[in-house]
């Protein structure tokens, strides 16, 4: 089977897929704030995978409904930033809905093959109009070279455009997945204010998509946490063309080697969030091993991920070990913390539940390091999980804390 290969390119790098991208308004200055991702092919499959939070935007409750509708059909994603349509009540719901019906007019398609996202303030109602005046510019300017703007017209309070694209020959004919997202802050996905499209020229049906593209964010979206909240709007989304004339057959080579390039675009893709988390300055791997079951892993990395303590002492450089076991102590999970080792890249800080007799010195120099490893062993069992996770930095209060005015 041969390998995945990344490469420069954009969601209309795959075969079939155009993209265009503008500014109505909704974004303060000139800023991109409405995308377009469109697939050429009538017979396109769709899967989603949305925000466990309860409160969920009106966006992700039509796109979720849209792609029940259609039974995984969609031609088209439209998406706006800078405003997330979200608690905003009935007349939310009127906006999203009205995004959908007017592309789907300009594109000749089904209003149920067009699906929806937003991102950025929650609560404010959204100036529909502002959104749907643009529409017919934004089909008009529909290209594969369009699609490039895409992952900038999506951005809130990212500092960089998030994009991969994989590709690779199998026979003669050439595939590729490529994949856009933005996030910074509120990530803790399970989904968080997360928005990730992809789009692909390989051939696959609906139902084999969307277990396939629950298994990708499970082990990529869903292992990252910049401040443990979980928004309102996250949405993932991928798209298929078949044009390449490929096809992912249930069982098949092809179908595994699919999978394969599609869980590393979304790991790509959520690293490169967690790296932007909102204030962030260090990007850290954290890998807990040797539990007893794998539901103990889970819990343990998943408190250690999330405590400010851990991530403030990460920003410091600060080797206070103690942080990592208290959050594995309070997790739920079970274990005998004097068995407990802690490293940090190669360095031992903690060895059977008590300081190692590290050096502070070599401990910072560690911790300084733009990216790092932190390994919890646990010596209970063979079971282990992996997050990714930043830094906790002044900075972040700096952004939250006048980010809706």
């Amino acid at each position: 089977m041969p390998k995945w290969e990344h490469v420069d390119g954009h969601p209309g790098t795959p075969k079939g897929f155009w993209g265009s991208a503008l500014h109505t308004g909704i974004k303060k200055g000139n800023a991109l704030d409405l995308a377009l991702i469109y697939c050429e092919t009538a017979t396109a499959t769709a899967a989603g995978v949305f925000t466990t939070n309860r409160v969920a935007a009106a966006p992700v409750q039509l796109s979720r409904a849209n792609l029940e509708l259609s039974r995984g059909r969609a031609r088209a994603i439209v998406v706006n930033s800078g405003n997330a349509n979200a608690c905003t009540g009935r007349e939310g719901m009127r906006a999203a809905q009205a995004m959908a019906l007017v592309t789907a007019r300009r594109l000749g398609v089904a209003a149920r093959e067009v699906l929806v996202a937003s991102t950025g303030v929650i609560g404010v109602p959204l100036d529909v109009r502002r959104i749907t005046d643009k529409l017919p510019t934004l089909v008009r300017g529909l290209s594969p070279s369009n699609a490039s703007a895409v992952a900038r017209a999506i951005l809130t309070t990212d500092t960089f455009p998030k994009t991969c694209v994989l590709t690779t020959s199998i026979g003669a004919r050439k595939v590729t997945i490529a994949g856009v997202a933005k996030g910074a802050g509120m990530i803790h996905p399970r989904m968080a204010t997360m928005l990730a499209f992809i789009t692909t020229d390989f051939a696959v049906s609906a139902p084999v998509l969307a277990p396939m593209l629950r298994a990708a964010a499970d082990d990529s979206f869903n292992r990252i946490s910049v401040d443990g909240d979980t928004s309102t709007n996250d949405t993932l989304i991928a798209m298929a063309s078949g044009r390449s004339g490929v096809t992912a057959r249930p069982g098949s080579a092809q179908a595994r080697f699919f999978r394969l390039g599609l869980t590393e675009v979304c790991q790509t893709l959520a690293k490169m969030i967690v790296r932007d988390g909102e204030g962030a300055k260090k990007l850290v791997s954290l890998e807990v091993r040797g539990a007893r079951s794998r539901r103990d892993a889970e819990l343990i990395a998943r408190a250690i991920a999330n405590s400010p303590l851990v991530k403030t002492a990460i920003a410091g450089s600060d080797p206070n070990w103690g942080r990592v076991l208290c959050a594995a102590g309070y997790s739920g999970a079970v274990f005998d913390p004097e068995r407990a080792e802690i490293r940090v890249n190669r360095l031992v800080l903690c060895r059977r539940g008590c300081d190692a007799g590290f050096s502070e010195a070599a401990a910072r120099k560690e911790l300084n390091r733009s990216e790092m490893t932190i390994r919890l062993d646990l010596h209970q069992g063979n079971a282990s999980a992996r997050m990714w996770m930043c830094d906790l930095t002044h900075d972040y209060i700096t952004i939250n804390a006048s980010y809706r005015t």
